[in-house]
């Protein structure tokens, strides 16, 4: 599926060198770059040697208006002067990482001579590439090593699903379905300034449009939709009239959904004018589908879901909608409860989830239909984007999600529980000093590794809590960035 998205592989040189070592160049490129398409989910392509400004020029416009390409790969197999670069890159506007590796592995001790050392001068010729790098103040990332070890190829696939993110980004249109949350200040943010920055078009609609096509679903597409909940579900309620409702839902949604090109949406429970249900089972569906979903018009984490769920492609972890809930605080054991009222995606379930009927207690609507299961453990990461004013700050809290220390038979909704590093004490008091929402994209695929490479494309503003947070420490963070962020 990733091999949709390609990502150029360009090797910089000079004339100096002559014919032959350019030819030996160009053969080395076209071996890394071929192996790279193997061992990597997403297309490499080789690019000829670039040997002048012209050349490099050329190839960042190329890039640039290629709208397939979401990145660039440099490496300097030889010593390719900088100064040629500096044209080429201030226009790039992809990704870019910086390959630091050679085509050979080890010093051959017995044979080496003057002729090897002109053609295998990487070490020095990416000193001179990464030095104009830092001038130009790019965000790129450095990749140091072997280029057939699986950590260099694993680093890189980092690199590669963050940039499928800020590539998927720019096109992303969020539908919202009813404003925020009334009062709510966290949800809020600047929208325009979102889609200047990240490309996200977030848009509201009416309410009435998308109960058009619940009114329009038909019996037969009613009928079959369900047939597949009673294969992939548990079916734990008789209540199968408020089961078909949030089917229509799902049916009438995705059908808004692809028609609009959406990739997120957010709902509340405020705005449900013609609907009988909070929209929950369906909601949670249309997640497992790979759109992102935000409640209580909550579009930053609508959006962080949906892009999220396009980096992991092709992993099993799951990623989901979360929120802290609740916490336990037994001395020793302390941990946090993450659900939400129904929307929680059955991508992170441990087994199969259970699709039941009960009162929701909040919205003064019917009882709506749901998928009840407990999330898988793990390593996970939970991530909340916030509107500091000035800028975004994304907040990525480092969990390890565990079974429930007991079941909670009187709890119909998903759940997981996790403890987040480096305690619940440190984890729980830096997330509020950093400003985090209650509101996460919870995510057992990717890593904080992941975020810092989606953040730099992105511009943003990153603050990890981990097993290394001290609080003290973090306050000065987060004061050193207000004045870093002022000064840009």
């Amino acid at each position: 599926m990733l091999k949709k998205y390609v990502f150029w592989f360009v090797t910089g040189s000079q004339h100096l060198y002559g014919e032959e070592v350019l030819k030996q160049v160009a053969k080395d490129a076209q071996e890394i770059a071929n192996e790279c398409n193997r061992a990597l989910p997403c297309e490499v392509v080789w690019k000829p040697t670039v040997k002048s400004p012209d050349e490099i020029t050329s190839l960042c416009l190329a890039a640039n208006n290629d709208p397939t390409c979401c990145g660039v790969i440099t490496w300097m197999h030889t010593f390719s002067p900088s100064k040629m670069w500096i044209n080429g890159l201030k226009i790039l506007h992809k990704p870019m990482l910086h390959l630091h590796t050679q085509y050979n592995r080890d010093i051959p001790w017995e044979t080496i001579d003057m002729d090897f050392m002109n053609l295998n001068q990487a070490a020095h010729g990416d000193r001179e590439h990464g030095f104009i790098g830092t001038r130009l103040r790019l965000n790129r990332k450095v990749v140091s090593g072997y280029w057939k070890e699986k950590e260099t190829q694993r680093r890189i696939e980092v690199w590669m699903r963050a940039a499928i993110g800020a590539f998927e980004s720019k096109t992303l249109k969020i539908a919202r379905l009813g404003d925020n949350m009334r009062e709510v200040a966290v949800t809020e943010g600047d929208k325009v300034e979102a889609q200047i920055q990240f490309g996200w078009a977030i848009n509201g609609y009416g309410i009435g449009e998308f109960v058009k096509l619940v009114d329009a679903v038909t019996t037969e597409e009613l009928d079959a939709l369900l047939a597949k909940y009673s294969d992939l579900f548990d079916m734990k309620s008789e209540k199968i009239e408020h089961i078909k409702v949030q089917a229509k839902y799902e049916i009438a949604m995705k059908k808004f959904m692809e028609n609009g090109g959406f990739g997120a949406f957010t709902t509340t429970f405020e705005d449900l004018h013609g609907l009988t249900q909070l929209p929950g089972l369906s909601s949670q569906r249309l997640m497992q589908a790979g759109f992102g979903f935000g409640p209580e018009g909550d579009w930053k984490t609508a959006a962080l879901v949906r892009i999220f769920k396009l980096m992991s492609q092709d992993q099993a972890g799951g990623t989901t909608l979360m929120e802290d809930y609740t916490y336990h605080l037994e001395p020793g054991r302390e941990a946090i409860l993450g659900s939400h009222m129904l929307e929680i995606c059955p991508s992170i379930a441990d087994g199969k989830p259970k699709l039941e009927v009960h009162p929701l207690g909040i919205g003064g609507k019917d009882d709506p239909a749901r998928l009840v299961f407990d999330g898988k453990a793990g390593r996970a990461i939970c991530v909340t984007m916030i509107d500091m004013g000035n800028r975004f700050r994304m907040i990525v809290s480092e969990v390890e999600a565990m079974k429930p220390y007991e079941d909670m038979p009187n709890l119909p909704v998903a759940r997981v529980m996790w403890k987040p590093l480096p305690d619940f004490v440190t984890a729980t008091e830096a997330w509020i000093y950093a400003g985090g929402a209650h509101h996460t994209a919870m995510t057992y695929d990717l890593t904080t590794e992941h975020m810092r490479d989606f953040a730099e494309m992105m511009d943003l503003e990153l603050v990890v809590i981990d097993k290394d947070t001290k609080i003290d420490a973090f306050k000065k963070e987060l004061m050193y960035n207000d004045l870093i962020w002022k000064l840009k």
